[in-house]
């Protein structure tokens, strides 16, 4: 009788699996370029125009663009067939996780570290947590799903979904949180920033890949052209975060305590998203296929527009930029465990 052929274990490309120890090499390199160099960053930071740091505008376009590239619009015609997922995503990430984000912000960052924050630099962390969390993910989700037996075809329509609202939704919820905490809004950057890192990186995304499948085909466009560009992202993405820390350098050796103090919000951010969406799913009586997707597009960040954004908005060496810059440290980790759990409890 012919044994079972077993399936290869799933694993998470190199750069992906081990993304925490390069964010942490990272942090470790970039804080001491920042405490060596000084006042000579500031050259790099008054590279700007409109308020947008060209040298981070540039890195993170080179982060984004390949994301972009994979994105089918033309995936939406089949959402009529099982609409519950999508509904499930839109309402999670975007009528729910904007607003549990802020509420964990303002409780640890205005309370429970009242003592060791000021008031004023409690509203900037919670302003880099609000942008974290409006911002779902829409590319590091592909791997959760691969790696968690999700239906690749459905993902790939959750993400679309959160591309275009993103494009409509993203300031007004970003604005409104802000507001709520008295934290002015410059509304002309934030719609310069989705232009830039959003609407540009999508209509060039869009075009490139109706261009190479037309000329090439879809199957060398998936499996020659797009691992390519990989390296390119996740480069792009150390030198963002090197970049970021050489300019946080003193204020992370001055209180080397506060990266833990903005991990904890945006774990518990993590978890508590993640097991609502996920159980939500099961009593809507979703597939797992379907709801194990679903429950990671919510638990995880589009880290790379909030980075950007609240760079835009706050500057480089700002509390907001670091909140989002710690949130791409604890995404890969926490995730993971998440993966592991969803693996174990398949229904």
């Amino acid at each position: 009788m012919a044994q079972p052929t077993q399936q290869p274990k799933k694993q998470i490309a190199f750069f992906e699996k081990y993304l925490t120890i390069w964010v942490i090499l990272c942090i470790v390199g970039g804080t001491l370029i920042g405490y060596v160099a000084g006042d000579q960053m500031e050259v790099l930071s008054r590279m700007e125009v409109y308020q947008v740091n060209i040298p981070i505008a540039i890195l993170i376009w080179l982060m984004i663009y390949p994301m972009m590239l994979q994105i089918d619009f033309t995936s939406l015609k089949r959402i009529g067939r099982k609409p519950t997922g999508i509904v499930l995503t839109v309402i999670v990430n975007w009528l729910i996780k904007p607003f549990t984000m802020a509420f964990f912000a303002w409780l640890f960052f205005s309370n429970l570290y009242s003592a060791f924050i000021t008031p004023e630099q409690a509203g900037e962390y919670i302003a880099g947590a609000i942008i974290l969390g409006a911002a779902p993910c829409t590319a590091m989700v592909f791997v959760w799903s691969y790696l968690s037996d999700g239906d690749p075809n459905y993902t790939l329509m959750q993400v679309s979904v959160n591309d275009l609202i993103i494009l409509v939704a993203f300031v007004p919820i970003v604005g409104l949180l802000l507001g709520i905490t008295d934290v002015t809004v410059p509304y002309d950057t934030l719609f310069l920033s989705i232009v830039i890192y959003v609407v540009v990186p999508l209509v060039a995304g869009f075009l490139t890949s109706r261009t190479l499948i037309r000329s090439k085909g879809e199957e060398w466009f998936t499996r020659e052209f797009l691992p390519r560009l990989k390296p390119m992202s996740v480069l792009a993405l150390l030198l963002t975060l090197i970049l970021l820390f050489a300019f946080q350098g003193v204020n992370i050796l001055n209180n080397p305590l506060i990266i833990v103090f903005i991990a904890i919000p945006l774990i518990l951010q993590t978890y508590f998203i993640f097991f609502l969406t996920w159980y939500s799913g099961r009593k809507l009586r979703l597939g797992y296929a379907v709801c194990a997707p679903a429950a990671m597009v919510g638990a995880s960040n589009f880290f790379e527009l909030a980075v950007a954004v609240s760079i835009a908005l706050f500057g480089l060496d700002s509390p907001a930029a670091l909140v989002c810059v710690v949130g791409v440290l604890v995404e890969v980790p926490v995730m993971l465990s998440l993966v592991a759990y969803a693996n174990k409890n398949k229904f």
